[in-house]
């Protein structure tokens, strides 16, 4: 085993970078940490190098622990983006550079050269300077000089993400040719998806810090384990649906069961896959040659390559929810990614307002998780809110359940987790217990690193201050739950709207959480005192209409208002005049300083309306800005 990580951790402040990472690299393989931008593969890489310090866990290479070794005696080749050549050294120099500090006799060094140049095809150019090369060229150079040292492992941080992408593809070539060639174990990071199906003879998907999933190409796109991997690798049409027996059902439409999928458990939530290439069009259903979906439209139609890409839209499906293509804000239909081959195109020419009958030729099913809560409990009589709360919302949404005990004395909190537990009741799809000696956030921290969670529930009152929350919604991806009072029932929520993307994700969250409470729904959205009604009122009735839309497709039915005046004043006269269980509010921005803060008007809610729970929902929007800001502080 060249490289084994076992159980990597690394923290900045409360912002979880790499969580709880475990991973094993054979020899000789080439190995790609792919993901997005800010997902922590960079600083998986930096690690393994010894140029950043783990919190937590072991870097093994070779079998040799070298978690506290420097970089210089860890053998390891780096290889960085922007090449980090000397610019007053020949490319000879730089070449010989490592082996000139180990004194290297000069005879060995030029021997050792020539065949580093020979091997990345720049013979006859020892002489240049730097500036004399193309990017290609010089990153050829700087490959030469990590292989110079023979080090046992060679860690690539996007080497070709500075290059035109005639030159990237002609790199990749000679990059996985030199990596067979001399049998180094590499580890390439990119975000770029082709290059790592090019390259990688396995390939890991990172997401905030973790490590999803591991697999060939061509198994981690044909057979996903996860719903991010299918949607993140390539075009996914993915929609939630359930096995019945050994049949895929979503709405009226009944499939085999694919023989991949038979450890999934009969009568349970699944998701359905099927890729641009597997969805079959023609003008009527005798021309489709497999199973029909239905008749939809064709709306968009490009060309990459040689694929024909299509997007095709079909009336919703009762009782079907459509994950990838996400469909757009207040759409009621659900939108399909098409590829076709030139012979496809040939013989079934389609344009945009074309009908055409849609069908599926293959699909995977990949088991649904369903959602995820971390109830935490102090044994304060504000925290029986979020054991009662937390456990009505766990049971109506068959969610699994993580109950967090904190405390000092280690007595008493195994006392409270008993009473606590006999409060939650039966019922749930899962439920684990744990304590923690830690502080809440920092447990919190720690728990959420361990596992990912769609919502923290957390007993408060506004009299606990603000602290608290901010941090939390720091820690990790989820949403934030402040429990105000026990309940036995939630049945009307109010959700409070800004007209823009982040109040498109308090709808979609709070409409997948209330349609397992059969909850109803107040779509509010206040205008500013100064602001422009007639500017105004168009834009926000097309906004609320489109929630309404989202909403009913959860099966939450809804109302729309638009108030006038100060945001906490329209909040606390709704609930004077409804019966409301919960308010919904997005999560402020996070600022330069890497922080949430509940200032301004979020906070006059928080303290002045009482006799409610609060459900803050993070953005899309937060979350690029959290990233944004951490890698560029």
């Amino acid at each position: 085993m060249s490289i084994c990580l076992e159980n990597i951790s690394k923290h900045y402040g409360y912002q979880v970078v790499v969580k709880n990472l475990s991973l094993e690299v054979q020899d000789g393989e080439f190995f790609v940490l792919l993901g997005a931008s800010g997902s922590g593969k960079t600083t998986v890489l930096n690690i393994i190098a010894g140029l950043v310090q783990p919190d937590r866990g072991e870097v093994m290479l070779h079998g040799r622990n070298v978690t506290h070794l420097p970089p210089q005696k860890r053998n390891i080749g780096f290889v960085f983006q922007n090449y980090a050549l000397f610019q007053y050294m020949t490319v000879a120099e730089n070449i010989e550079f490592g082996l000139q500090v180990r004194k290297v006799a000069k005879e060995n060094r030029e021997k050792k050269r020539d065949e580093l140049l020979d091997m990345v095809g720049l013979v006859g150019m020892g002489n240049r300077m730097p500036n004399q090369l193309s990017g290609g060229q010089q990153q050829r150079v700087a490959l030469a000089r990590a292989l110079a040292l023979e080090p046992d492992v060679l860690l690539l941080d996007e080497p070709l993400g500075a290059l035109d992408a005639k030159i990237r593809v002609e790199l990749r070539r000679t990059l996985k040719n030199i990596q067979q060639k001399s049998g180094v174990t590499a580890i390439l990071v990119t975000h770029d998806q082709e290059e790592a199906f090019n390259l990688g003879d396995r390939i890991g998907v990172m997401n905030f810090g973790r490590l999803i999933e591991v697999g060939t190409p061509q198994a981690l796109y044909q057979y996903p384990k996860t719903e991010y991997v299918a949607s993140f690798l390539g075009s996914a049409n993915l929609w939630l649906g359930s096995i019945v027996g050994n049949q895929v059902h979503f709405g009226t439409h009944a499939l085999p069961l694919p023989e991949d999928a038979i450890q999934l458990s009969s009568n349970s939530r699944a998701q359905i896959l099927f890729r641009p290439e597997d969805v079959a069009l023609g003008k009527s259903i005798d021309d489709l040659g497999c199973i029909p979906l239905g008749e939809g439209k064709v709306i968009e139609k490009g060309f990459s390559g040689a694929a024909e890409r299509l997007c095709v839209e079909i009336p919703a499906i009762q009782g079907v929810r459509a994950i990838s293509p996400t469909v757009p804000y207040g759409n009621p239909d659900f939108l399909l990614d098409v590829n076709r081959s030139p012979e496809q195109s040939t013989n079934t020419p389609l344009i945009p307002g074309n009908n055409a009958w849609v069908g599926i030729r293959r699909l995977h099913v990949i088991s649904h998780p369903g959602l995820k809560f971390l109830i935490v409990t102090d044994s304060s009589l504000r925290s029986q809110s979020a054991v009662s709360l937390g456990g009505y919302m766990a049971r109506m949404s068959h969610a699994r359940v993580l109950l967090l005990g904190v405390g000092q004395d280690k007595v008493k909190l195994e006392e409270h987790l008993i009473d606590a537990r006999k409060l939650l009741g039966s019922g749930m799809a899962s439920l684990q217990v744990k304590s923690s000696p830690n502080d809440l956030t920092g447990a919190i921290t720690n728990a959420v690193e361990m596992q990912p969670f769609d919502l923290v529930i957390l007993g408060w009152r506004p009299t606990a201050g603000f602290d608290q929350p901010d941090q939390i919604l720091q820690t990790g991806e989820h949403h934030l739950l402040l429990a105000a009072k026990p309940v036995a029932k939630l049945s009307k929520a109010l959700i409070c709207l800004a007209s823009g993307e982040p109040g498109k994700d308090n709808v979609i969250f709070a409409g997948r959480l209330l349609r397992h409470l059969g909850a109803e729904a107040t779509l509010l959205t206040v205008v500013p005192p100064a602001q422009d009604e007639d500017e105004s009122h168009e834009r926000i009735d097309r906004f609320l209409a489109g929630g309404q839309n989202s909403l009913s497709r959860f099966g939450v039915p809804s109302v729309v208002k638009i108030k006038k005046g100060e945001l906490v004043d329209a909040v606390r006269e709704e609930m004077s005049s409804g019966d409301y269980d919960l308010v919904v509010l997005g999560a402020p921005l996070p600022t330069s300083t890497r922080k949430t803060s509940m200032t301004g008007a979020i906070r006059d809610v928080l303290s002045n309306v009482e006799n409610c729970s609060f459900l803050i929902i993070r953005s899309h929007q937060y979350q690029r800005l959290q990233t944004r800001y951490w890698r560029n502080p």
